[in-house]
Protein backbone atom coordinates (compact mmCIF):
# COMPACT_ATOMS: atom_id res chain seq x y z
CA UNK A 1 0.00 0.00 0.00
CA UNK A 2 2.90 2.35 0.71
CA UNK A 3 4.40 1.59 -2.70
CA UNK A 4 1.05 2.40 -4.33
CA UNK A 5 1.24 5.88 -2.78
CA UNK A 6 4.85 6.62 -3.72
CA UNK A 7 3.74 8.85 -6.62
CA UNK A 8 2.50 11.42 -4.10
CA UNK A 9 -1.19 11.08 -4.91
CA UNK A 10 -3.87 10.08 -2.41
CA UNK A 11 -6.07 6.97 -2.60
CA UNK A 12 -9.02 5.55 -0.69
CA UNK A 13 -8.83 2.53 1.57
CA UNK A 14 -10.78 0.53 -1.03
CA UNK A 15 -8.27 1.39 -3.75
CA UNK A 16 -5.34 0.50 -1.49
CA UNK A 17 -6.97 -2.79 -0.52
CA UNK A 18 -7.20 -3.64 -4.22
CA UNK A 19 -3.51 -2.76 -4.75
CA UNK A 20 -2.49 -4.93 -1.81
CA UNK A 21 -4.79 -7.82 -2.66
CA UNK A 22 -6.43 -7.83 0.78
CA UNK A 23 -9.94 -7.24 2.11
CA UNK A 24 -11.06 -3.66 2.89
CA UNK A 25 -11.26 -4.59 6.58
CA UNK A 26 -7.64 -5.80 6.60
CA UNK A 27 -6.51 -2.71 4.70
CA UNK A 28 -8.29 -0.39 7.15
CA UNK A 29 -6.55 -2.04 10.09
CA UNK A 30 -3.11 -1.62 8.51
CA UNK A 31 -3.85 1.92 7.36
CA UNK A 32 -4.79 2.95 10.90
CA UNK A 33 -1.41 1.68 12.14
CA UNK A 34 0.45 3.46 9.32
CA UNK A 35 -1.30 6.74 10.18
CA UNK A 36 -0.49 6.23 13.87
CA UNK A 37 3.16 5.63 12.93
CA UNK A 38 3.11 8.92 10.94
CA UNK A 39 3.98 7.18 7.69
CA UNK A 40 0.62 8.14 6.18
CA UNK A 41 -1.68 11.13 6.45
CA UNK A 42 -5.46 10.75 6.21
CA UNK A 43 -7.98 13.29 4.94
CA UNK A 44 -11.74 12.76 5.24
CA UNK A 45 -14.02 13.88 2.41
CA UNK A 46 -17.63 13.08 3.25
CA UNK A 47 -17.80 9.38 3.98
CA UNK A 48 -14.54 8.67 2.16
CA UNK A 49 -11.08 8.65 3.69
CA UNK A 50 -8.13 9.43 1.46
CA UNK A 51 -4.61 8.37 2.37
CA UNK A 52 -1.29 9.77 1.20
CA UNK A 53 2.34 9.57 2.28
CA UNK A 54 3.02 11.78 5.27
CA UNK A 55 5.86 13.57 3.47
CA UNK A 56 8.76 13.34 1.04
CA UNK A 57 11.03 11.59 3.56
CA UNK A 58 8.62 8.66 3.63
CA UNK A 59 8.81 8.47 -0.17
CA UNK A 60 12.62 8.49 -0.03
CA UNK A 61 12.57 5.67 2.54
CA UNK A 62 10.26 3.52 0.43
CA UNK A 63 12.35 4.11 -2.69
CA UNK A 64 15.48 3.10 -0.76
CA UNK A 65 13.82 -0.03 0.65
CA UNK A 66 12.63 -1.09 -2.81
CA UNK A 67 16.20 -0.73 -4.11
CA UNK A 68 17.59 -2.62 -1.09
CA UNK A 69 15.08 -5.42 -1.57
CA UNK A 70 16.18 -5.87 -5.18
CA UNK A 71 12.66 -5.27 -6.42
CA UNK A 72 14.05 -3.31 -9.36
CA UNK A 73 15.86 -6.33 -10.81
CA UNK A 74 12.80 -7.48 -12.74
CA UNK A 75 12.57 -4.02 -14.31
CA UNK A 76 16.18 -4.06 -15.48
CA UNK A 77 15.95 -7.40 -17.29
CA UNK A 78 14.30 -5.82 -20.30
CA UNK A 79 10.87 -4.68 -21.49
CA UNK A 80 7.95 -6.43 -19.84
CA UNK A 81 4.37 -5.50 -20.55
CA UNK A 82 2.82 -3.63 -17.64
CA UNK A 83 6.01 -2.70 -15.81
CA UNK A 84 8.27 -1.08 -18.41
CA UNK A 85 6.44 2.32 -18.31
CA UNK A 86 7.27 2.61 -14.59
CA UNK A 87 10.95 2.22 -15.38
CA UNK A 88 10.85 4.87 -18.14
CA UNK A 89 9.24 7.74 -16.21
CA UNK A 90 7.37 8.06 -12.93
CA UNK A 91 7.20 10.27 -9.87
CA UNK A 92 8.87 9.34 -6.61
CA UNK A 93 6.57 11.25 -4.26
CA UNK A 94 6.81 14.66 -5.99
CA UNK A 95 9.98 14.44 -8.12
CA UNK A 96 10.92 12.75 -11.40
CA UNK A 97 12.24 9.19 -11.26
CA UNK A 98 12.98 6.24 -13.53
CA UNK A 99 15.21 6.58 -16.58
CA UNK A 100 13.93 10.10 -17.15
CA UNK A 101 14.78 11.38 -13.66
CA UNK A 102 18.16 9.63 -13.63
CA UNK A 103 19.10 10.89 -17.13
CA UNK A 104 18.21 14.49 -16.26
CA UNK A 105 20.22 14.31 -13.05
CA UNK A 106 23.21 12.69 -14.78
CA UNK A 107 23.16 15.38 -17.48
CA UNK A 108 23.11 18.17 -14.90
CA UNK A 109 26.02 16.63 -12.99
CA UNK A 110 27.99 16.03 -16.19
CA UNK A 111 27.53 19.67 -17.24
CA UNK A 112 28.41 20.83 -13.71
CA UNK A 113 24.97 22.32 -13.13
CA UNK A 114 24.73 20.11 -10.05
CA UNK A 115 27.60 18.90 -7.88
CA UNK A 116 27.29 15.90 -5.52
CA UNK A 117 27.81 16.92 -1.90
CA UNK A 118 27.33 14.11 0.63
CA UNK A 119 23.67 13.04 0.60
CA UNK A 120 22.72 16.12 -1.40
CA UNK A 121 23.50 18.03 -4.58
CA UNK A 122 24.75 21.59 -4.71
CA UNK A 123 23.19 23.77 -7.38
CA UNK A 124 25.87 25.81 -9.14
CA UNK A 125 25.30 29.37 -10.45
CA UNK A 126 25.24 27.99 -14.00
CA UNK A 127 22.72 25.37 -12.87
CA UNK A 128 20.46 28.01 -11.38
CA UNK A 129 20.65 30.02 -14.60
CA UNK A 130 19.87 26.91 -16.66
CA UNK A 131 16.78 26.02 -14.61
CA UNK A 132 15.47 29.56 -14.65
CA UNK A 133 15.72 29.53 -18.45
CA UNK A 134 12.68 27.27 -18.71
CA UNK A 135 10.79 28.57 -15.71
CA UNK A 136 11.80 26.50 -12.67
CA UNK A 137 11.13 28.61 -9.56
CA UNK A 138 14.49 28.14 -7.85
CA UNK A 139 13.95 30.89 -5.26
CA UNK A 140 10.70 29.35 -4.04
CA UNK A 141 12.39 25.94 -3.77
CA UNK A 142 15.00 27.38 -1.40
CA UNK A 143 12.49 28.20 1.33
CA UNK A 144 10.45 25.06 2.18
CA UNK A 145 11.37 23.21 5.37
CA UNK A 146 12.88 20.26 3.56
CA UNK A 147 16.13 19.30 1.85
CA UNK A 148 16.80 21.58 -1.11
CA UNK A 149 18.49 19.16 -3.55
CA UNK A 150 18.65 15.64 -2.16
CA UNK A 151 20.19 12.58 -3.85
CA UNK A 152 17.55 9.83 -4.00
CA UNK A 153 18.67 6.38 -5.13
CA UNK A 154 16.37 5.21 -7.93
CA UNK A 155 15.01 1.74 -7.17
CA UNK A 156 14.88 0.57 -10.80
CA UNK A 157 18.01 2.24 -12.13
CA UNK A 158 20.17 2.01 -8.96
CA UNK A 159 21.53 5.49 -9.64
CA UNK A 160 20.59 8.80 -8.00
CA UNK A 161 17.90 11.14 -9.21
CA UNK A 162 17.23 14.66 -7.99
CA UNK A 163 14.83 14.90 -5.05
CA UNK A 164 14.09 17.55 -2.43
CA UNK A 165 12.39 20.91 -3.02
CA UNK A 166 14.40 21.51 -6.20
CA UNK A 167 13.47 18.10 -7.62
CA UNK A 168 9.81 18.84 -6.85
CA UNK A 169 10.06 22.23 -8.59
CA UNK A 170 11.64 20.62 -11.66
CA UNK A 171 8.90 17.96 -11.84
CA UNK A 172 6.16 20.58 -11.38
CA UNK A 173 7.56 22.57 -14.30
CA UNK A 174 7.73 19.48 -16.53
CA UNK A 175 4.07 18.80 -15.75
CA UNK A 176 3.12 22.46 -16.25
CA UNK A 177 4.80 22.55 -19.67
CA UNK A 178 3.13 19.22 -20.52
CA UNK A 179 6.47 17.60 -21.23
CA UNK A 180 5.09 14.76 -19.14
CA UNK A 181 1.50 13.89 -18.25
CA UNK A 182 0.04 11.77 -15.48
CA UNK A 183 -1.89 8.60 -16.24
CA UNK A 184 -5.09 8.21 -14.15
CA UNK A 185 -4.81 5.43 -11.56
CA UNK A 186 -1.27 4.55 -12.70
CA UNK A 187 2.12 5.29 -11.16
CA UNK A 188 3.94 6.10 -14.36
CA UNK A 189 4.18 9.25 -16.50
CA UNK A 190 3.91 9.64 -20.26
CA UNK A 191 6.67 11.66 -21.92
CA UNK A 192 4.91 13.71 -24.61
CA UNK A 193 6.27 14.76 -28.01
CA UNK A 194 6.99 18.16 -26.45
CA UNK A 195 8.97 16.40 -23.76
CA UNK A 196 10.98 14.40 -26.29
CA UNK A 197 11.80 17.62 -28.13
CA UNK A 198 12.91 19.25 -24.87
CA UNK A 199 15.07 16.25 -24.00
CA UNK A 200 16.96 16.52 -27.26
CA UNK A 201 17.10 20.30 -27.63
CA UNK A 202 17.33 21.72 -24.12
CA UNK A 203 18.85 18.84 -22.18
CA UNK A 204 21.00 17.27 -24.93
CA UNK A 205 19.64 13.81 -24.06
CA UNK A 206 18.90 11.34 -26.81
CA UNK A 207 15.30 10.09 -26.44
CA UNK A 208 16.67 6.63 -27.33
CA UNK A 209 18.52 6.69 -23.98
CA UNK A 210 15.16 6.93 -22.21
CA UNK A 211 13.05 4.70 -24.46
CA UNK A 212 15.63 2.02 -25.30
Amino acid sequence: MLAALIDGRSRTATELAYHAGVSPQTASSHLAKLVQARLLAMEAEGRFRHYRLAGPNVGHAIEALLALAGDGERYRKGPTKGIEPIRIARTCYDHLAGRLGVALTHMMVKRKLLKPSGRDFRLTPSGEKFLRKFGVDVEKAKHPRRAFARQCRDWTERRPHLAGALGAALAARWLELRWVTRVPEERYLIVTNRGRTALKGLFSIKPSDIFM
